[in-house]
């Protein structure tokens, strides 16, 4: 008597996909990076991201730089 095939006979084949291939949570943490450095670029582009950059922290002072509360007008230092 022969044995019994491994796999029922079911009608369904036994799911032989490749194992070869790049793993599912590269491929969902890739298109994630994708989708995100595609909506930085237009929130850049467009504007929309708020008033962001080198002059965002200036309040304009001398040279766009804030002297210290400790230095008088005159320059010398407080004590």
């Amino acid at each position: 008597m022969a044995d019994p095939p491994p796999y029922p006979d079911t009608g369904v084949e036994p799911d032989r996909g490749s194992t070869t291939g790049i793993p599912r949570w590269v491929k969902v943490f890739g298109i994630i990076a994708l989708v995100l450095v595609v909506l930085f670029a237009v929130l850049l582009l467009t504007g929309r991201g708020g008033n962001h950059g080198p002059g965002r922290h200036s309040s304009g002072g001398v040279g766009g730089h804030t002297p210290p509360a400790s230095i008088t007008a005159h320059g010398e230092q407080q004590p």
